[in-house]
């Protein structure tokens, strides 16, 4: 089962995690199901931007990103090369290294 290590973020995996995903669940699944509250609003029906990420390595073996993430993707805060919206990003057999972004475009936090 793939590993995904999540670097230091300071309010959702102070100390950073490494955690093992199923091959075929999304980032944001992943994180979710080990206690990694990393933000949702859109419920992960790829609407917002609020679960993006950056794969620091790993990347080239998440599948391509379809236009609708794409298009998203241009309002998130910290944009990289390798960026991803987690909800959308599924993961394969490669292990992976993730970053969550100090902020989002989020005005408003819910508990999901």
């Amino acid at each position: 089962m793939p590993v995904i290590k999540i670097l230091p973020h300071p309010e959702y995996c102070p100390q950073g995690a490494e955690i093992q995903a199923p091959t075929g669940t999304s980032i944001c699944e992943a994180l979710l199901d080990n206690h990694i509250e990393i933000e949702h609003a859109c419920d992960m029906s790829c609407a917002c931007t609020t679960c993006h990420v950056i794969v620091r390595e790993g990347f080239n073996s998440l599948e391509a990103m379809d236009e609708c993430e794409e298009d998203l993707l241009d309002r998130a805060w910290g944009l990289e090369p390798n960026s991803r919206l987690s909800c959308q990003a599924i993961v394969a057999q490669k292990d992976l290294v993730v970053e969550i972004p100090k902020y989002s475009i989020n005005h408003a936090k819910e508990k999901h």
